[in-house]
């Protein structure tokens, strides 16, 4: 995760030169918003890169003589079939059309975004919400 950070950090520095170069010679608001969100977006990634590998230390496929062998064994845990990511589809197409047809449709549809989020969140938790 190291290397990824630095690319990224790198990244972030790049848009960081470019959004200053573009506010100073094209004042144009849409332009300096997209270079600063995209700025924030690879800080956020190399940030994340960053704390990963800090947390975690060195991976097999950051050690250039490493064996393919070493980086084997639970790669994590993969949910089986559940109701929550259709409940939470609906959802976001009940906002989507609530959106076109009014705010009492768009409300419900978050009800049933939040239901389907919080249920894939807490399914294979011990809490009880």
């Amino acid at each position: 995760m190291k290397s990824e950070a630095i690319l990224f950090a790198g990244v972030a520095v790049f848009f960081l030169l470019a959004d200053a170069l573009y506010t100073w010679w094209a004042r144009e608001p849409a332009g300096v918003a997209a270079l600063t969100v995209s700025l924030v977006m690879s800080s956020v990634i190399a940030f994340f890169c960053a704390m990963n590998y800090r947390r975690k230390g060195r991976r097999p496929e950051d050690v250039p003589d490493a064996e393919v062998r070493e980086r084997a064994g639970t790669v994590d845990f993969f949910p089986p079939h559940s109701a929550y990511p259709p409940v939470t589809a609906v959802g976001m197409a009940l906002m989507g059309v609530g959106i076109v047809f009014g705010l009492w449709l768009f409300l419900i549809g978050c009800g049933v975004m939040l239901a389907g989020v919080f249920g894939m969140v807490f399914q294979f938790t011990d809490v009880d919400v």
